[in-house]
């Protein structure tokens, strides 16, 4: 059986806005997002924000989370990320997609499988699905994506681009 994939709303997003969304179902055959994702996704858009219609997008499945409360003390975790982090713990084997350092946090204590944004592209690169992870990486800063130094030297080196 395929690895169950669930995804917060800033790697679709960040993506997305690359021009690089196709990665998503190149590397994952399927998508599963909580209804508190595909909500931030539609509320985004009807900002004006630069995002996927889920309605096009036959591999992103939108689910609801369980109704139990994995995190219930953590009010920095937005309802999204709280969302991912629920189904993912009642899916051992599932893995989370996440790029916010909080939820990364909560994922590794409850011992979820996680990748984000820059896994992705790096994953992407490793398959042949993407040339260069550098340019890449400098449009996602422009868009406002938070990087520290060590982490983006990090990327570049395990791209084979540093």
């Amino acid at each position: 059986m395929p690895e169950e994939v669930i995804s917060d709303t800033s790697p679709i997003q960040y993506l997305h806005q690359v021009g690089r969304l196709n990665l998503l179902p190149a590397l994952y055959p399927r998508i599963i997002i909580p209804e508190a994702v595909a909500a931030e996704l539609a509320a985004g858009s009807k900002l004006g924000v630069s995002l996927p219609d889920l309605e096009t997008t036959d591999w992103i499945l939108i689910q609801p989370a369980p109704h139990r409360v994995v995190l219930p003390l953590v009010v920095d975790l937005g309802r999204g990320e709280s969302e991912v982090l629920a189904m993912a713990a009642d899916r051992p084997e599932s893995l989370a997609l996440l790029d916010d350092g909080l939820a990364r946090h909560f994922a590794r204590r409850l011992e979820i499988r996680i990748t984000g944004t820059l896994g992705i592209l790096l994953k992407g690169k490793q398959s042949g699905h993407l040339q260069a992870v550098t340019p890449v990486v400098r449009r996602l800063e422009d868009l406002g994506f938070h990087l520290d130094r060590s982490t983006r030297a990090a990327v570049f080196e395990l791209a084979g681009e540093a």
